[in-house]
């Protein structure tokens, strides 16, 4: 049976959606025609060289049913390579992922078929934000495989190898690394099953724990490589080893399905507007403060136990496993504290928070931290109640992580 190649074109060299491309509508308009000088292709399976049909986004001059100016928006086009006019240069020579074929792809006055939009005139941006969603949802599951492979090798390699009369696996130094690999590949792992669970429950506003999985696995999986590396020594550097492609290998996935950097802004800056919208609510209330008495009383009460350094009354107990409570009672704490941080910043910076990258960079690590607190808590919960063998473990790990960043 034959098969046809498609691939998911967008630049890799400019901001999202700043694209390169010129669109002109036909006079019917039956067809559109796209230019561009060049949109590099580069996905896991990028296939620019090879593909036949490729999922291209493109601006499209629209009139603003407010204002009735005309504006740019981005719209998804389905092309093939049969219309004519689409070209592409020679594979890329690339640090790692050298199976995929990565190519830069042109189109030239290519005629699309009105019929070839993808979704909305317009809707372009939503159907690429989901595409990323699912790749960043499914690199966390990806990377937490990869890394059970890289801890097999490092585990084999600790328990063969003798040094100074004793096998490696027995001093506390490779035992302090295999112990935070097999943490950092619970932790992943954990985020993957709470966002796949959340998808399958038919949740569809998952795009923030998709961002975070997708930061924290590739973050995790690196780290984990890296470290399997070392407790090899210099037959980790070896080419024969095998680890070391699968090091450059891993080193796109901080780039790809957007950025780390840039997920971080999305992360904290999607916190922040939820949390502007609160206090947008407290502010509502103030003013009409006999109608929204209930409201201002609570509000009140929360601020003079957090200033009393006291907790706001929010529990997990009951929640989370007995056996996990005190992992529970960090986590909470944590949330709390974190959410005063949140308030202060917010009437410090006001809207200028959004200029303040160096605030929302570890705003946005300690939502990760956060989230990773309550997907291995939950995990861990389940397997104590349903008596999982590895129960005992999980619980071990969960608690590990809580108490490691809670500090």
């Amino acid at each position: 049976a034959s098969f046809l190649l498609c691939l998911f074109c967008l630049l890799s060299d400019q901001e999202s959606f700043e694209l390169k491309f010129s669109l002109t509508i036909s006079p019917t308009p039956s067809y559109y025609i796209i230019n561009n000088n060049q949109v590099l292709c580069l996905l896991s399976l990028s296939n620019g060289g090879i593909a036949e049909i490729f999922t291209v986004f493109a601006k499209t001059p629209m009139k603003d049913e407010k204002t009735g100016e005309m504006k740019d928006k981005i719209t998804a086009f389905i092309v093939e390579r049969s219309f004519g006019g689409v070209t592409h240069g020679p594979p890329e020579k690339k640090m790692g992922i050298k199976a995929s074929n990565t190519a830069e792809v042109y189109f030239e006055n290519v005629r699309v078929p009105a019929e070839c939009v993808l979704g909305d005139v317009g809707g372009g941006f939503k159907v690429a934000m989901n595409i990323l969603n699912n790749g960043r949802f499914g690199m966390a599951a990806a990377l937490s495989g990869t890394m059970k492979g890289v801890i097999a090798k490092a585990v084999d390699h600790a328990a063969s190898r003798t040094q100074f009369g004793n096998k490696i696996h027995n001093y506390g130094a490779i035992q302090e690394k295999m112990a935070r690999m097999a943490m950092l590949q619970y932790v992943t792992e954990s985020m993957a099953y709470m966002v796949s669970g959340n998808m399958d429950s038919g949740a569809t506003e998952f795009q923030i724990e998709a961002a975070i999985s997708k930061i924290f696995a590739s973050e995790a999986a690196w780290l984990v490589t890296d470290e399997c590396i070392q407790v090899m020594g210099g037959m980790g550097f070896m080419k024969d080893a095998g680890v070391e492609r699968v090091l450059r290998d891993l080193r796109i996935f901080r780039i790809f399905e957007g950025t780390n950097d840039i997920l971080r802004l999305f992360v904290a800056l999607n916190g922040f507007q939820n949390a502007g919208n609160q206090l947008k609510s407290l502010q509502k209330a103030l003013k009409n403060p006999l109608g929204n008495a209930g409201v201002l009383v609570s509000e009140i009460t929360k601020r003079a136990k957090r200033k009393a350094g006291l907790g706001t009354g929010l529990t997990l107990q009951g929640t989370v496993h007995p056996e996990l409570n005190h992992s529970g009672e960090l986590t909470v704490k944590a949330i709390e504290q974190f959410g005063a941080v949140i308030e202060e910043l917010l009437l410090k910076h006001g809207k200028r928070i959004i200029d303040e990258q160096f605030v929302l960079k570890r705003v946005a690590d300690c939502a990760i931290d956060l989230y990773a607190m309550v997907v291995v808590l939950s995990r861990a919960s389940r397997s104590l109640s349903q008596g999982h063998p590895s129960a005992q473990h999980e619980k071990m790990l969960c608690e590990t992580w809580c108490t490691e960043v809670s500090v």
